[in-house]
């Protein structure tokens, strides 16, 4: 049965809402799915149930986001029980602290002389089916950013002073998840996304609570993933896959790429 374990819709940065979504799948050919928006569960109950209507298997499942040595590191937790209060408390947590990074950037923007105004900012709203985030949407209407990419290659930098906030530590997301019934996966691994390479990446994690890792992903190459996969096996961890598709938002991740099967995968009878 072919799977995709981290989708993202309009509760965090994608653009498809829950019905999309399920229309997508089914037009993929994919058996089960998993909605992995950032520090949200906003629409994992309606997705779950337009999934079981349409016949498709469902993980209620979040993305979460950590912090370990000024470097950002995302968590998925699958499995989890979406009306844990400890894990809501973390994730709204997490969504205030992203929602001031948006007005702090704007701040360090204006300071720096953009064109931009934090009181203009202040009453700034956006249709959130464009996917990204509010600054962001902002850049983009003030004709001073052409897109997700363009944002963290030229001004999402230290140059700006801009950079992720101080999340929670790593085990304090994992215990959340594991207090939520769920299993805790690091997201991504093998991608550019957490800047000094898979090695580096590893030694960080090794002494981490982490249940697994999501092997197939849309931002390794092959090798990363088989080194990926070599370090599940040898030390009995869980493997998990998806595209981190977001809809149009993200050029390059389409829904149900790579290839993952449940074969390829160990999620300890999640699936």
């Amino acid at each position: 049965m072919r799977v995709d374990l981290h989708i993202h819709t309009t509760a965090s940065d994608g653009t498809w809402t829950p019905q999309e979504l399920v229309e997508q799948a089914l037009g993929a050919g994919l058996g089960a799915i998993a909605v992995t928006d950032h520090d949200s569960v906003a629409n994992v109950a309606e997705t779950q149930r337009l999934a079981a209507a349409a016949g498709v298997k469902f993980l209620p499942a979040a993305e979460i986001c950590s912090t370990k040595e000024d470097l950002s590191f995302h968590i998925l937790g699958y499995g989890i029980d979406i009306a844990n209060k400890h894990l809501l408390e973390l994730l709204h947590y997490n969504e205030a602290l992203l929602e001031q990074k948006d007005v702090d950037s704007i701040a360090l923007l204006q300071r720096d002389g953009w064109p931009v105004d934090t009181a203009e900012f202040a009453r700034y709203t956006y249709d959130r089916r464009r996917g990204g985030w509010r600054a962001l949407a902002y850049l983009q209407d003030k004709g001073l950013c052409s897109g997700v990419n363009d944002f963290f290659q030229r001004i999402f930098t230290p140059e700006h002073d801009l950079g992720f906030p101080i999340f929670p530590s790593i085990s304090q997301v994992v215990d959340a998840i594991h207090g939520a019934g769920g299993v805790a996966l690091c997201a991504h691994a093998a991608s550019g996304f957490h800047g000094p390479g898979l090695e580096r990446v590893m030694d960080l994690l090794r002494t981490e609570p982490l249940d697994g890792f999501e092997c197939y992903h849309s931002g390794h190459t092959e090798e990363g993933t088989k080194r990926l996969l070599g370090h599940c096996v040898k030390h009995g961890l869980l493997i998990s896959g998806g595209s981190d598709c977001h809809g149009s938002f993200v050029p390059g991740r389409n829904l149900g790429e790579p290839f993952v099967d449940t074969a390829m995968l160990r999620l300890g009878g999640l699936l």
